[in-house]
């Protein structure tokens, strides 16, 4: 295991990347690991692994996303495609002077960090996936999954497809929005049996028709949600709702890789609680054929979907442990 030394200060940067440019967080030296957020978050949902990986002798690097914080915006819509994400990971990579990575993503970016992993495996040695587990490419078109699953009800990722149509929902209470999504998938403040998650939506309702009420979870402090809303006022919620409104792109741009596994080093935590937990559970239960490097699978229990910001202590120790345990990196030439 690598031994443990001064982390140092945060550092801001940002680098040219295919999405013109990309804000990143940086804290540490050594092996560089990469940290991808998912939505509706920025590279702050990390501000718990930074410090504590970079003492224990890795350079943790977390970005903003193409779409979010001080990442550049693209205004198409097909700009968000996942083969482009994935692009702009490689490139920051190569322009932090490095020739691998391990790379690891929770939410949206568990899924990111997949496909990156997929299609760059010189690149991206091992990868770890938290609340989203891996689920190959292929399947039924997503958009007609989606529509299935909504019978009465609208599933929330066809709900986000129309352009303009969440943002109307949000744009009015940018900060009022965050604390009830957060909230809402949290596993000390989760709606219960008379108030369902906010994962399905009434025919001509909202969202936020389903937000709990009450405070804020106790993992999320004023200053915190302060931080989120301050930078998705700033941004808008475009560019981050636009990585839905590609699925399908996605389903098209990926079909060569229909079943493939990751082969690579891999690891999966994920929250007991997550409201999205039984419909992954058998992505989860197919893990020793579409991961067969998986070193551990791991449920926390009182936990929701914001992982790493409910379980800190918890996820480092897992991220950590496994990380010690990897094949050492190649140094760059």
């Amino acid at each position: 295991m690598h031994q443990p030394k001064p982390s140092g200060d945060l550092r801001h940067r940002t680098v040219d990347a295919p999405a013109g440019r990309l804000h990143l967080v940086e804290q540490g030296d050594g092996p560089l690991v990469l940290l991808v957020h998912g939505f509706p978050e920025s590279w702050y949902s990390w501000r718990h692994q930074l410090p504590v990986l970079a003492a224990a002798g890795y350079r943790a690097v977390a970005l903003d996303v193409r779409g979010y914080g001080r990442s550049s915006k693209p205004a198409e819509v097909g700009a968000y495609r996942m083969r482009a994400l994935v692009e702009d990971n490689l490139a920051l990579v190569h322009a932090l002077g490095e020739e691998t990575a391990v790379i690891v993503g929770h939410d949206w970016g568990s899924a990111i960090a997949a496909v990156s992993a997929l299609l760059h495996p010189e690149v991206f040695r091992a990868v770890g996936l938290l609340s989203v587990p891996y689920i190959p490419p292929g399947g039924p078109r997503p958009s007609e999954v989606f529509a299935r699953m909504g019978g009465e009800e609208e599933f929330y990722v066809s709900y986000f497809q129309q352009p303009g149509r969440a943002e109307a929902e949000i744009e009015p209470d940018v900060r009022g929005w965050l604390a009830g999504i957060y909230a809402a998938l949290s596993a000390d403040t989760t709606p219960g049996p008379d108030r369902p998650a906010p994962t399905f939506v009434a025919r001509g309702g909202t969202m936020r028709d389903r937000f709990p009420s009450g405070g804020l979870p106790a993992w999320l402090t004023e200053a915190d949600l302060d931080h989120y809303a301050g930078e998705f006022e700033r941004t808008g919620f475009t560019g981050a709702l636009n990585r839905y409104r590609n699925m399908d792109r996605d389903w098209e741009e990926l079909a060569g890789y229909q079943g493939a596994p990751l082969t690579q080093p891999s690891l999966f935590i994920g929250g007991a609680q997550d409201a999205s937990s039984a419909s992954v559970s058998r992505a989860i239960e197919a893990q020793a054929t579409t991961l067969p490097g998986l070193v551990s699978s791991t449920l926390l229990d009182d936990c929701g979907h914001w992982i790493q910001q409910e379980r800190p202590q918890q996820v480092n120790e897992l991220l950590i442990s496994w990380l010690a345990a990897l094949p050492v990196a190649t140094p760059p030439r």
